[in-house]
């Protein structure tokens, strides 16, 4: 088949490997673009710091808290322009004050509460989406029930996390959350990664050091080293700490006598395709819907 610009393109997006690397792994694998990123992962070829899934739609990050309870909410619209619209930014406190009261157990029980006006909040979102426009969606939210103390961050509404911390202060809390912000990491420790998917990274380094042609014990050494690397750099307590990369993020809280129960951590449109748009089509679109 051709493999045409856009193919390689978007599988340079997914792996961050070179141009040359993209177009012969799609040849090699008949264009399956899932099937050349797997190959590329493979050959060592694809970046390590690429995220697997693409940020796109717009919107924002809400944050509420309580004295036993917090709740962390993405509210989605098409456009950079309406997610700074005061009619939005209204429309999403009042979803999380309510998530935060009611704790609904999904986005449907959530939008089926009724507001202060008396409407619900689904009957909220869809006025909203007359009055600008715009599609608006509450995507997701997360409840956490405070064991210790939260600590919570908003990166320009954009990212927003919360995290559950016993020890420390509110700096250190401050300090986790921007950090879990900045790294993403996958889970608190070792103990809460799934043994499938510790499984599935210890055959891929199998084969991976397997290539390099070196005898078995040695490629079993390999292998341990590289999954405790993998685990650090996926683990909270295992990163390098933003502010000192000398300093693990275990060895921060050790040194602070704190621990952490959990976190929350969302991005705006994490994993759905954008709708591309320039300036002037989202304020002609903005025109449009007001005429």
């Amino acid at each position: 088949m051709t493999i045409t610009a856009s193919l390689v393109k978007e599988l340079r997006e997914r792996t961050g490997a070179g141009m040359m690397e993209c177009k012969k792994a799609l040849v090699e694998v008949g264009g399956d673009l899932d099937a050349a990123q797997e190959l590329l992962r493979k050959l060592g070829q694809a970046s390590a710091g690429k995220k697997s899934g693409r940020i796109a739609a717009e919107g924002r990050i809400v944050i509420a808290v309580a004295d036993d309870s917090a709740v962390i909410v993405e509210v989605n619209c098409e456009t950079d322009f309406v997610a700074k619209d005061d009619n939005f930014l209204n429309f999403g406190t009042q979803v999380a004050d309510l998530a935060l009261q009611n704790s609904p157990a999904d986005v449907d029980a959530l939008m089926a509460l009724p507001s202060a006006s008396g409407d619900s909040l689904e009957d909220l979102r869809k006025a909203l989406v007359a009055k600008i426009g715009e599609n608006i969606q509450v995507r997701r939210f997360n409840l956490m029930q405070i064991s210790g103390a939260i600590g919570s961050y908003l990166h320009g509404a954009k990212i927003g996390v919360l995290v559950d911390v016993d020890g420390g202060d509110d700096s250190l809390r401050k300090d986790l959350a921007m950090h879990i912000a900045a790294s993403a990491p996958a889970s608190v420790s070792a103990d809460d990664i799934a043994e499938e998917q510790l499984d599935k990274e210890r055959k891929f380094l199998s084969e991976q050091a397997a290539q390099e042609g070196k005898p078995a014990e040695i490629v079993a050494k390999m292998v341990e080293g590289r999954m405790r690397k993998y685990i650090n750099e996926i683990t909270l307590l295992g990163q390098p700490f933003v502010k000192d990369s000398d300093l693990s993020v275990g060895k921060l809280l050790d040194q602070a006598g704190a621990s952490v129960h959990g976190f929350v951590r969302l991005e705006v449109g994490e994993g759905i395709d954008k709708k591309v748009e320039d300036f002037a089509a989202e304020v002609q679109a903005q025109v449009n819907a007001q005429s």
